[in-house]
């Protein structure tokens, strides 16, 4: 049976070299057949509407369950799981680029925001993965910097350039993913 590998995207347009779509092909293809990514399209972003989507491809897995985030789909991710997840056992979470709502003036959305004792309500998380680079020009290492305060059990790696996207992979995150 594949392992079953649940990417949320993120904001904006999904076509070819635009968004997400570049690191999930390149996810894909360095995972291999043993695993089955599933990417689906995510409304216009909305909160409740993706969390409602979230819970649709959640209830349609068996099992284990590996999930990823970039940028607004990490977040979203990270809030739906410290709000909704029930039973849901998570192997593993890989944030990507995500950003730290509430963290400074210019991410301020109360829909996105984490609650204050967000930790404690998560789902137990073997194992958990923080990406960033340095230079992001879109969301700030100091997001990754503040998940990695409030979550030390992650596992953060910092990449020296500017990626956001990651359109040409990164393959620490298939190495970690496999590992799993």
């Amino acid at each position: 049976m594949k392992k079953q590998v649940l990417f949320i995207h993120s904001a904006g347009p999904q076509g070819i070299r635009q968004g997400s779509s570049g690191l999930i092909a390149h996810l894909q293809e360095q995972l291999g057949e043993a695993y089955h990514v599933l990417s689906p399209g995510m409304p216009d972003p909305d909160y409740v509407l993706w969390k409602a989507q979230i819970a649709n491809e959640i209830k349609a897995l068996d099992g284990e369950v590996l999930l990823v985030g970039h940028s607004l789909g990490g977040s979203i991710l990270l809030k739906y799981l410290s709000e909704e997840a029930g039973q849901l056992t998570v192997s593993g979470l890989f944030l990507i680029a995500a950003p730290y709502w509430g963290k400074d003036d210019d991410w301020q959305n109360e829909d996105y925001a984490l609650s204050d004792s967000f930790v404690s309500k998560l789902p137990h998380l073997p194992n958990l993965f923080l990406y960033h680079s340095r230079h992001d020009p879109v969301v700030p290492i100091a997001h990754a910097q503040h998940y990695a305060k409030q979550l030390p059990q992650a596992v953060t790696r910092t990449y020296e350039g500017d990626d956001h996207y990651f359109r040409e992979g990164l393959p620490e995150l298939a190495d970690d993913i496999k590992r799993i």
